[in-house]
C-alpha cells in the first residue's frame, strides 16, 4: 500500500481512539474503501456509528447506507430511514435525495411522492445531481407535483450540466419530442453524443437511430451501426 495511506490511518486511528468525530469518519471510509487497510465493511459500520453517535452529518449518511444495503450490519431500511433523516436535517444533500428515494419507493417508510419531492427540492437547491435528475422525473410523470414538461426539462439540463449521463439523455429526448422545449433534433443528437460518451447504452441507441434516420445528424448507416 502507499506509505501515505497507511500513515494517513495511522493519524486517523490515534485521533478516533481520542473520540474524534472527523477521524472517526475518515477511518471509517479507509475501511469502507480498503484504503490503507483490508476492507472490512463490519469495521467501517463500527466507526461511522460512533462519529454518528456525535452528530457527524456525512457518518450517519454512511451508516443510513449500510443499512439500506446490509454491508457491514444486518440490512434495515427503517434504520437506514432514520439515520439519513438526522443528517438530512443537517441539510446534507447525499442523506436529504436518499431520503426521498426511500419515500418514493416506501422503503423503510410509507411511500409518499408528495414527502419525496419536498426531499429532491431541497437536495436539488444546493445542486444535487442526482435530486435534479429524480425530480426532474417527478415533473415529467406528475409523481408528487402537478405534471410540468417545462420544469422537468429545466431540472434535467441543470443536471446535465453536471455531466449526469442519464438527464443528458431526459433532456436529449425533451429535444427529440419537444416537450417542455422547442423541438431541436440537432440539440438532442448533442446530448444523446455526451452521455453515448459516458457509455450510457439508452444514448448509444438513441444516437444510432439519429444517424440512421438522419435525424439531427447527416444520415450515416455506418455510424448507426457502430
Amino acid at each position: 500500500m502507499p506509505q501515505d495511506q497507511a500513515e494517513a490511518v495511522r493519524l486517523y486511528r490515534l485521533a478516533a481512539e481520542q473520540k474524534h468525530a472527523d477521524a472517526q469518519y475518515n477511518l471509517g471510509l479507509c475501511y469502507h474503501m480498503g484504503e490503507g487497510v483490508p476492507q472490512d465493511w463490519a469495521e467501517a459500520a463500527r466507526l461511522f456509528r460512533l462519529a454518528a453517535e456525535q452528530k457527524h452529518a456525512d457518518a450517519q449518511f454512511y451508516l443510513g447506507g449500510c443499512f439500506y444495503r446490509g454491508e457491514g450490519v444486518p440490512q434495515d431500511r427503517a434504520e437506514a430511514v432514520r439515520l439519513y433523516r438526522l443528517a438530512a436535517e443537517q441539510k446534507h444533500a447525499h442523506a436529504q435525495c436518499s431520503l426521498g428515494m426511500c419515500y418514493e419507493r416506501g422503503e423503510g417508510v410509507p411511500q409518499d411522492q408528495a414527502e419525496a419531492v419536498r426531499l429532491y427540492r431541497l437536495a436539488a437547491e444546493q445542486k444535487h445531481a442526482d435530486a435534479q435528475f429524480n425530480l426532474g422525473i417527478c415533473y415529467h410523470k406528475g409523481e408528487g407535483v402537478p405534471q410540468d414538461q417545462a420544469e422537468a426539462a429545466r431540472l434535467f439540463r441543470l443536471a446535465a450540466e453536471q455531466k449526469y449521463a442519464s438527464a443528458q439523455v431526459n433532456l436529449g429526448n425533451c429535444f427529440y419530442t419537444g416537450k417542455g422545449v422547442p423541438q431541436d433534433q440537432a440539440e438532442a443528437a448533442r446530448l444523446f453524443r455526451l452521455a453515448a460518451e459516458q457509455n450510457h447504452a439508452s444514448a448509444q441507441f438513441n444516437l444510432g437511430l439519429c444517424y440512421e434516420r438522419g435525424e439531427g445528424v447527416p444520415q450515416d448507416q455506418a455510424e448507426a451501426a457502430r
